[in-house]
């Protein structure tokens, strides 16, 4: 234990000083964006830099993130704009004033919520609705900024209003003959155009300086430039980022006379959800990029971040909420844990006691162009193409909750969305009980399977974003070092928001060692071949082209008979009479077999097929994989398992367990039964019988012609379909000679 202390804090001091330089590169980004986003919600400038200062200091204490970076945030601007305007009563300041006691309600309740274990609350949402709204965040920040960008700082209304009123702000700015709109206009022109093509620059010594610092560096120089030239500065005090001349004596602090009104407790609810779920999304984000794959502990950061929003709204600060792009530049800069946020909150003070005098130089035109760049991102008309590809209905659910969020708010635009979902779920299903039915009924299964070690998840009924944390609160129960079978072959339905979140996790366990497979969706209807589109299980004789939906899965076998050089057939059969004659189906009706693999020769054949077990009500399907190998010359029947797995079955077919004289090993190990005594004793030969104890078990039946191979009564894993291949290959490679003597 004093080792592996000792390590931790030899790796701690080692690590320092790479986590002070990428505290310093962020802080270079979170100076310009914490006054903007301020400036953007109507609030002071300072109050941005007091939440990124406090979010800094507070969560890299009390986290439970390793490489996230906290701040003001995005996605808080247009509730925060809304909120002072709501609660201003023609007052800005006091709806202010009055804001910042909401957000210190809003931290007690995230405080609250890190307490009662909600970490999983951004699940509860539809994906494309939550894409819906980040978009219609980026509209609302556009809006607004863009025409304090060309120089107009008093345009106000609404969203749609403000967009649509783009096109005469800069006709006007054409023909203003205001001069320091001019100045403004084009020092928010160039910078807009920094933000652009910055990525495009490829000078590593330039990149040192993030897009945002370099605005702020070449607009202050400037105003220096002017000095010597003995040039008045062209723009007034309107046109500049007010800083008080004493920030700490300054500091304004919530006023609560509004805590028991209607609008307050709905401003409340409204930063709460915004930024709880912005936190949680970039945080799992963040994850993703960890180049050590570790996983946050989500409940103690919303704990962290409550007690640092309380703190930032009782300084005069905005909200503190975990933001994806300084998370993202600190994973660059090679951060390796919580110290990195601590550094660039330390470094934001040294700014703003050291560079008061340089800050209030800083022209807000500066500033909103970097945030019209940052709504752009939001509201990228890729995103829109992104989610056409999905699906029709992504596309319904997507535009629901954007347009209503921009003529109404985002708590209204958010459950318009995850209305709209639900409609849209039931419609495609044309069954309201599936989901409501089956909404609390435990629909998954977890346990490591014996044989082969793997960790198996089955899904029952159904899995959408209603849902989707029973399945994750499995998952998350698994070391991402092991391999996991995540099997849909009995659910019904599978939305967007599951098949993205699944790739996530089949990222981060392929990250750590592991993996994670889905089988059962083969035999699924999508109405896209994207690979998050939705899934749901419909009648064979109904499909479309197999081709146009392939899973992963079933991606995965056509390369794997690529590899082999074999032949892929993805289609159904009801061929299946060949199996009739074998133990296993004796009391097995067999539907159909499907996703055939054969080798040119057709020795070795591989399949899924679909059978029914029991009757009437006992009546169950059952999915699993075969290899079914046609031998050169016939051998007596038999049938091979692992100890009392079918003994039940093979006394029903009249066979009972043979033993093979001077191998106990091998008797008390498989249960080996059949007809002709005499023959099946020639045939165990010592070589075979070495092979049968020297590999996985597996059910292993001969019909006198032909071998039937199997190992569990599910469907494979790609990985493991190759390794029955294998092992069917290798017992060939034995028995071929015992044929020979046969």
């Amino acid at each position: 234990m004093t080792s592996k202390k000792t390590n931790q804090t030899k790796n701690f001091i080692h690590s320092l000083p790479q986590n002070i330089f990428s505290g310093f590169v962020v802080s270079l980004i979170a100076l310009p964006l914490g006054l903007g986003l301020a400036i953007a919600s109507d609030a002071p400038p300072i109050s941005g830099i007091i939440a990124a200062v406090v979010g800094g200091i507070v969560v890299s204490i009390l986290g439970g993130s390793n490489v996230t970076i906290t701040g003001p945030g995005n996605g808080l601007v247009i509730v925060l704009l809304g909120a002072i305007t709501t609660l201003a009563d023609g007052d800005l300041y006091q709806g202010y004033l009055f804001t910042l006691a909401a957000i210190v309600f809003s931290g007690g309740l995230m405080l609250l919520l890190g307490f009662l274990k909600m970490g999983r609350l951004a699940d509860f949402f539809p994906a494309s609705a939550i894409e819906g709204m980040l978009s219609a965040i980026g509209l609302g920040i556009l809006a607004k900024q863009f025409h304090i960008m060309i120089g107009h700082n008093n345009e106000h209304g609404s969203i749609l209003s403000l967009l649509l009123q783009i096109p005469n702000g800069i006709v006007n700015l054409l023909s203003s003959d205001n001069t320091a709109e001019h100045v403004a206009g084009g020092i928010g022109i160039l910078s807009l155009l920094i933000m652009i093509y910055y990525s495009k620059i490829r000078n590593q010594y330039f990149q040192l300086i993030p897009a945002p610092m370099w605005i702020l560096i070449l607009t202050v120089g400037f105003s220096y430039i002017l000095v010597p030239m003995n040039i008045p500065y062209p723009m007034g005090a309107s046109f500049l980022v007010d800083i008080p001349k004493n920030v700490f004596s300054n500091l304004a602090f919530p006023d609560f006379s509004l805590v028991l009104k209607q609008e307050f407790l709905i401003v409340v609810f409204a930063i709460t959800l915004i930024s709880s779920i912005e936190s949680l999304l970039s945080i799992k984000a963040v994850d993703k990029l960890d180049p050590e794959n570790r996983r946050s502990n989500v409940n103690k950061d919303l704990k962290a971040l409550g007690v640092a929003t309380i703190a930032s709204g009782l300084l005069g600060g905005l909200n503190v909420v975990t933001v994806i792009a300084r998370s993202s530049v600190n994973v660059n800069n090679r951060a390796t844990n919580r110290t990195s946020n601590l550094f660039h909150g330390l470094f934001l003070v040294l700014f703003v006691l050291i560079f008061q005098e340089q800050l209030r130089k800083i022209p807000l035109a500066a500033l909103a162009a970097i945030l019209v760049y940052t709504g752009y991102k939001l509201a990228t008309p890729k995103n829109f193409r992104k989610i056409a590809k999905i699906g029709k209905e992504q596309i319904i659910i997507f535009l629901t909750t954007l347009i209503t969020t921009l003529f109404t708010n985002l708590i209204t635009g958010i459950s318009a969305g995850i209305l709209i979902t639900i409609l849209i779920h039931i419609l495609i299903n044309k069954s309201f009980g599936l989901f409501f039915s089956h909404l609390f009924k435990p629909n998954v299964l977890l346990f490591k399977e014996q044989i082969g070690g793997n960790y198996y998840v089955s899904v029952k009924y159904f899995c959408s974003f209603l849902n989707f944390y029973k399945l994750k609160y499995k998952l998350d129960m698994i070391p991402e070092t092991q391999d996991v079978i995540l099997d849909f072959s009995m659910c019904s339905f599978v939305d967007h928001t599951v098949m993205e979140g699944l790739e996530n996790y089949s990222d981060t366990f392929t990250g750590k060692g592991g993996s994670l497979e889905i089988i059962g969706l083969d035999k699924h209807e999508a109405d896209s071949i994207h690979p998050f589109a939705i899934r749901k299980i419909i009648p064979f004789r109904t499909l479309k082209p197999i081709e146009r939906y392939f899973t992963k899965r079933q991606n995965h076998l056509k390369a794997t008979a690529k590899e082999y050089h074999w032949n892929y057939i993805p289609k159904k059969s009801s061929n299946t009479h060949f199996l009739d004659h074998f133990v296993f189906f004796k009391t097995r009706k067999i539907n159909y077999l499907y996703n055939r693999l054969s080798d040119p020769n057709g020795v070795f054949n591989v399949f899924d097929v679909e059978f029914t077990e029991g009757e009437f009500i006992a009546k169950e399907v059952v999915k699993t994989t075969i290899v079914h190998v046609h031998l050169q010359k016939p051998i007596p029947i038999f049938s091979l398992d692992r100890e009392g797995l079918l003994h039940f079955v093979y006394h029903l077919a009249g066979f009972k367990d043979i033993d093979i004289e001077n191998h106990s090993d091998f008797n008390k190990r498989f249960y080996l039964s059949g007809e002709d005594v005499p023959e099946l004793e020639n045939l165990f030969s010592d070589e075979l019988i070495l092979f049968f104890e020297s590999n996985p078990y597996y059910h292993v039946e001969s019909n006198g012609t032909t071998l039937l191979i199997q190992k569990k009564e599910r469907l494979l894993s790609v990985q493991e379909i190759k390794a029955m291949i294998y092992f069917a290959q290798q017992l060939i490679n034995v028995l071929q000679p015992i044929e020979e003597k046969v």
